[in-house]
């Protein structure tokens, strides 16, 4: 099958997939700001609008299923990435960034490799700190310090935390770099470019990379403040 046989295959996977997750983080950026509405008009605790959200999600079948989806395309995805680098490193060593003409090569496409471990690691920690305390926590029937549920209280726990904070700035850096050029990337492998539209892929995919990380930001500032500081 060409999709898996070939490099251009390859490259068309991890462009549908990579702009799944894209989607996946605009929903989720925008389901996370329902928190910092929460600490902005100070709801009170028993009628935080972001833990209705979390409870409305919870373990649902289609909150399963989209879960296991996910997953699917973060598999995939990485695993198609580490191939096509591979590839690319064999084919053209130190080579593979000499390009003719004036067309200039990203910083964030020379290092797409290494931006990507880091989104893994950052996603393994944001998994540790969310995932397993509420939707994997649920499943199982048990309780940690909050209720699976209370997405409000995990989100300002966590952030109390300077270094948990500081991990997730640098990942959010991250994901800022590996959006900007994965974003107009992935348009230009589909065809859907041209010669007109790949400038302004690219500008759309600077925007559309800030406004999720300063939704991100926003959420963990939110958190700072909610806990009343951060602490060592």
């Amino acid at each position: 099958m060409w999709l898996t046989s070939s490099s251009i295959g390859r490259k068309v996977v991890m462009s549908v997939t990579g702009a799944c997750l894209v989607l996946f983080l605009t929903f989720h950026m925008l389901m996370n700001l329902v928190y910092v509405y929460d600490v902005m008009v100070g709801t009170p605790a028993d009628g935080h609008y972001y833990d209705k959200v979390c409870e409305f999600l919870g373990t649902n079948w289609y909150a399963l299923l989209g879960t296991a989806g996910l997953a699917l395309l973060v598999v995939i995805h990485f695993i198609y990435a580490f191939i096509l680098t591979f590839q690319n490193w064999k084919a053209r060593g130190n080579d593979r960034y000499a390009v003719s003409g004036k067309q200039p090569v990203h910083w964030a496409a020379k290092n797409m490799l290494a931006l990507g471990v880091i989104v893994i690691c950052g996603l393994l920690v944001h998994l540790f700190n969310f995932w397993a305390n509420m939707m994997w926590a649920e499943l199982a029937e048990s309780t940690g310090k909050f209720a699976p549920a209370a997405g409000f209280d995990w989100i300002t726990y966590t952030f109390g935390f300077g270094i948990l904070d500081i991990i997730y700035i640098v990942w959010f850096c991250a994901l800022w770099f590996h959006l900007t050029h994965g974003i107009w990337s992935s348009m230009q492998t589909l065809g859907l470019n041209g010669k007109v539209w790949l400038n302004r892929w690219i500008c759309i995919s600077y925007i559309w990379a800030t406004v999720i990380f300063c939704g991100f930001v926003l959420v963990l500032i939110a958190g700072v403040v909610q806990a009343g500081g951060v602490h060592f």
